[in-house]
């Protein structure tokens, strides 16, 4: 394990302020440092304390964040962990949610840089959750829980700091999105009646996972009136389809349903399965050609998709996703008769990353990860 105080004693590894909160902060905003809010200083010593929580050298990278590519080492992550207002413990599913967004199939790049609004989302899962008290059920996606609210904090922290997704500079979303503060949430996996988004994925029920979606802030699915689960899965393959969402045009798509406890009760009470509800919404969430305007048909679905396309008419059937196994499904959330849909950037994948120790076996509580 590395020394702190050595790798801090090099130049450009830190830096000295007064012990002011508004005038370190005054530096912060100055250097373009951070999310416009204001930042906990990264103190030696509070660095020290999240560094606690990570088994690997301190100075080696974890990956290297896009778009400017810079090297997350556990130091520079614990630094913008601690801006953020995290507790040390944690600082592994920070470091999780990391290595997740850097693998290639997420394409990172695409999603930091684009002009579309996505941001990643972190979902967890397993005991990790709980013992960290993570929000799953009311107001998941809203304020109020401190680890959701900080850890989601500190991925965009370290998103601009060492991704360098400056506004305008490295991210030129055209509005851009209040999920670019924090979007963490945890699944409520007490009131799902299936299997967990991670169990699905293939991972063991007790197994600390995150997955990491790069989605649109989430679009209300209200239905109070269906009694039936097939009604609500109508309404929720109504809310999908849209000429707008990114997703219809990039064949492989992972459009993520988010299932309020009280639909997924009504729905799986009718013995419908999640497989069963991916297949439904997938045959039932499409549009007819002639939706689209002349020029996107033309433009994308005559190129893009030339071989159901090029000839087709105005009736022929548009999916907003090529196949059922590409829909994520998650339930989330507390009591209320809505469900949501979170729309991706179109171009990227889902990844799945469980929480393992230095000797591969899974975490079973974050303590596993402290290094004593």
């Amino acid at each position: 394990m590395s020394n702190l105080a050595d790798l801090l004693n090099v130049p450009d590894a830190s830096l000295e302020a007064k012990d002011d909160f508004t005038a370190i902060n005054e530096l912060y905003l100055e250097k373009g440092w951070g999310d416009g809010l204001p930042l906990i200083p990264p103190t030696e010593a509070r660095v020290a304390a999240m560094l606690e929580y990570c088994d690997r050298p301190w100075n080696e990278p974890v990956a290297k964040v896009a778009p400017r590519y810079g090297e997350a080492t556990p130091l520079r992550l614990a630094a913008n962990a601690v801006m953020a207002g995290c507790k040390p413990e944690y600082f592994p599913l920070i470091v999780l949610a990391v290595e997740a967004m850097c693998d290639e199939a997420f394409n990172l790049y695409g999603i930091q840089a684009t002009t579309h609004m996505c941001a990643p989302l972190v979902i967890v899962n397993g005991p990790g959750a709980k013992e960290l008290g993570m929000n799953s059920g009311h107001n998941a996606f809203g304020p109020g829980t401190h680890s959701n609210a900080t850890i989601g904090r500190a991925i965009r922290l370290i998103l601009l700091n060492i991704g360098g997704a400056i506004p305008a500079l490295g991210d030129m979303s055209t509005f851009g999105s209040p999920a670019k503060y924090s979007f963490c949430v945890a699944e409520n996996e007490e009131r799902n009646p299936w299997e967990p988004l991670h169990v699905e994925r293939g991972f063991p029920r007790d197994a600390t996972c995150v997955t990491v979606v790069g989605g649109e802030c989430p679009h209300n699915v209200n239905d109070h009136e269906s009694i039936s689960g097939i009604g609500i899965l109508k309404t929720i393959a109504g809310t999908l389809i849209s000429t707008g969402m990114n997703d219809v045009y990039y064949p492989e798509a992972q459009p993520l349903i988010v299932m309020g406890p009280e639909h997924a009760a009504t729905i799986a009470n009718d013995g419908i399965s999640k497989k069963d509800v991916k297949k439904f919404i997938a045959e039932h969430a499409k549009l007819p050609l002639g939706t689209f305007s002349q020029e996107n048909i033309d433009r994308r679905f005559r190129v893009a998709f030339a071989s159901a396309y090029k000839n087709a008419g105005m009736d022929a059937p548009v999916p907003m996703v090529q196949s059922a196994d590409q829909l994520l499904v998650a339930v989330i959330g507390g009591a209320g008769k809505h469900s949501a849909i979170i729309p991706t950037f179109g171009a990227t994948k889902a990844i799945t990353r469980a929480l393992k120790r230095k000797d591969g076996q899974y975490a079973r509580t974050m303590e596993d990860m402290r290094q004593r």
